[in-house]
């Protein structure tokens, strides 16, 4: 992925509104992330742990997206898979869910996924982030494929919020 500006991300949401993208929390640390073992960039927001954010890059152009995240529940605890990466954690797994893109989102329609709570999931796929013992499954798949996998996810997730 290539390297995102704090510009180009906070005018790349799709699901809220200018305002809203200007007013919430960007990396301060842009410059010192992985972007070449990125396929998509996740943060949770340090002021209020229920809001995560992603950016990445659709047909050349950034798009991002403001998320909930549910609440910690006791089920938490119980080993989950994520849906974009395909990695099991035990609690490090959480339901995310985006307010759709226009009007839909406006009458609060939303989309949901379970997704690594530290939205780390290109690390995870390429090894570079451990989740623990048992948390990559065996599978026959190349490196690149497991990463084509999770961006089609990625793909297909942000597909369903700007339809």
């Amino acid at each position: 992925m290539k390297p995102l500006t704090e510009q180009e991300i906070r005018s790349a949401f799709v699901n809220c509104t200018k305002g809203e993208a200007k007013r919430l929390s960007v990396p301060r640390d842009l410059a010192e992330r992985p972007w070449d073992d990125l396929d998509f960039l996740g943060w949770r927001d340090p002021q209020a742990p229920d809001r995560a954010y992603l950016a990445t890059e659709i047909g050349g152009r950034p798009t991002a997206l403001a998320l909930r995240c549910a609440n910690a529940a006791s089920w938490q605890t119980r080993r989950s898979m994520c849906s974009m990466c395909i990695t099991t954690h035990t609690g490090g797994v959480t339901l995310m869910v985006a307010p759709k893109a226009g009007k839909a989102g406006q009458q609060g329609n939303t989309v949901g996924a379970y997704i690594c709570s530290d939205l780390a999931c290109p690390l995870y796929v390429r090894g570079k982030k451990d989740a623990g013992m048992g948390a990559r499954l065996h599978e026959t798949l190349t490196m690149e494929e497991k990463i084509q996998r999770t961006v089609a996810n990625l793909t297909a997730f942000i597909a369903q919020v700007t339809a």
